[in-house]
Order: C-alpha cells, then structure tokens, then sequence
C-alpha cells in the first residue's frame, strides 16, 4: 500500500463541522473519545512527557511498517473514507444520515482491528462498547433514510 501525503491542515468550514458534530455528541461518546485520547497519549506519545504531538511517531512508525494491525486499520481507514466520498444532494439531514453510516462503520472496523489484535482489557472493553453504540446508530440513520424517501 502505498504512503499518503502529508495531510493538510482542516479548513474553516472542516473545523467548523467538526465542531457541530462534537456538539451533537452523547455523553457516553464524550467519554469514549476522552479515554482513547488519554489512552493514545500515554502509550503511543511518551506518557504525555512532551509537548510535542509528534515525539515518538518516528519510532512508532518504523515498528508499525511491518505490523498486521497496522495494515489492516489503514484498509479500514481507506475503505471508510472513499465510502464516504458520496455525492451529496445538499439535503443536510439525508447527507448526513448517508455519510455517518460509513464513518460508523469505519470505527466498528477499527473497533474489531483492535480486539483481534490488542492486548489491553480496557481497550478491548471500550472497542466493545463503540461496537454496540455505532451498529445502534447506524440502525437509526438507516430508519431515518428508509423513511426520508
């Protein structure tokens, strides 16, 4: 698989989506980003020890070149984001609903990645948890569509 560039920054109008969308969710969401956040920074960012978002990534790229997880959450990521590459209708409600169903389930496959792989019992308990949450959420956008037509 090929490298990707180097990612561009997020525009005003990225920035403010993310935004609303961060608005929009639950509290057990908030929670789950909030564990995987401090989870990440102290396993893959040297305990938090820097302030550099980038110490370590050198390193932890060299070991993951090679690692089956890694290959498969970049195939997650990829296939995740080109089935969000739809063609919206500028219907904010249906685009929506049609664009979260594969950002869902993006993280259920990123989900199962890390319980065939992982090693740490909390993390495997959070995957759980993101599993059952987005295939919920997913049922809902889809009752949503079905009746939008």
């Amino acid at each position: 698989m090929q490298a990707s560039p180097a990612q561009s920054p997020p525009t005003q109008q990225e920035m403010e989506r993310m935004m609303q969308m961060m608005q929009r969710m639950t509290p057990q969401q908030m929670q789950q980003m909030q564990s995987m956040t401090q989870h990440m920074q102290g396993n893959m960012m040297g305990g938090g020890r820097s302030t550099d978002p980038h110490a370590g990534h050198g390193q932890a790229a060299q070991r993951a070149a090679s690692s089956p997880s890694t290959a498969a959450f970049l195939a997650a990521n990829e296939k995740m984001h080109r089935e969000m590459a739809l063609q919206f209708t500028g219907d904010a409600d249906r685009d929506f609903a049609a664009a979260m169903i594969p950002h869902h389930q993006g993280a259920i496959d990123m989900a199962r990645i890390q319980i065939q792989y992982g090693r740490d019992p909390d993390m495997r308990r959070l995957a759980e948890a993101v599993i059952r949450e987005q295939e919920r959420e997913i049922a809902e956008l889809r009752a949503f569509l079905a009746r939008y037509r």
